[in-house]
């Protein structure tokens, strides 16, 4: 099984960027679905982005609320999975989860994902 470990999460300015890295260990990540799910305070888990095989390509899928600003990529080198989060905004504010499906197909549904890290917690101020 992976264990996966989320950093660089902080406090920053409404329009500012950071990136988040989620560092797996015990298995090579690249064998899994690897997804970014975030959660607001007394909010459910929500979708972010993921990396993903379908059709025997590899494909990045984002939700709506963060596409064009955030992107999800992978070193494969570093066993690690990244989220560049660009011009964030107040309502990004939350935990940021690391995920892995060992279904390489899976998308956004959390019921898919067997392992996650503990997250990191973003706050955008405004």
């Amino acid at each position: 099984q992976v264990q996966l470990v989320e950093s660089g999460g902080g406090l920053v300015q409404a329009g500012n960027s950071l990136r988040l890295s989620c560092a797996a260990s015990g298995r090579t990540i690249s064998s899994y679905a690897t997804a970014w799910f975030r959660q607001a305070p007394g909010k459910e888990r929500e979708f972010v982005s993921v990396i993903r095989w379908r059709w025997g390509a590899e494909q990045t899928y984002y939700a709506d609320s963060v596409k064009g600003r955030f992107t999800i990529s992978r070193d494969n080198v570093k066993n690690t999975v990244y989220l560049q989060m660009n011009n964030l905004k107040p309502e990004d504010t939350a935990v940021y989860y690391c995920a892995a499906a060992s279904r390489r197909s899976s998308s956004d549904d959390k019921n898919d994902y067997e392992y996650w890290g503990k997250g990191t917690q973003v706050t955008v101020s405004s």
